[in-house]
């Protein structure tokens, strides 16, 4: 159950940074990709822009940012980012890896957004 949980406020909170993004000038264009190997929350566009988003939810508010996102996670993000565009063979847009913080998960919810939160060499800058 306490699974089912996690995947409920994990849901909400995509729901909720979807939400904020397109509030803010961003077209969602994909969420929950997933390849063998790695997965990304939400890709949206924003003018010549495409963020690749991990969405991070926590029902408190203790966010300590080095431990939001291993290396690990980043590499996963990026291999995927990378298939996604592979497979759509997009190569004329600005990449871009961000991170949404959402704390509280009630009526409360605060969402922090994190632009260029890390980068990988297989991206030029």
């Amino acid at each position: 159950m306490q699974g089912l949980s996690r995947q409920i406020v994990g849901k909400r909170g995509e729901d909720l940074v979807a939400e904020w993004l397109k509030n803010h000038g961003y077209k969602i264009i994909e969420r929950n990709f997933r390849c063998r190997g790695g997965e990304v929350d939400v890709i949206a566009q924003k003018e010549e822009v495409l963020a690749f988003v991990e969405v991070k939810c926590r029902k408190h508010n203790y966010f300590a940012l080095s431990e939001v996102i291993t290396k690990s996670k980043q590499q996963k993000i990026a291999f995927a980012a990378q298939k996604f565009l592979h497979e759509r063979s997009i190569s004329s847009l600005a990449i871009r890896f961000d991170v949404a913080l959402v704390e509280g998960m009630d009526e409360s919810e605060t969402i922090t957004y994190i632009e260029r939160a890390f980068r990988d060499e297989r991206f030029s800058w």
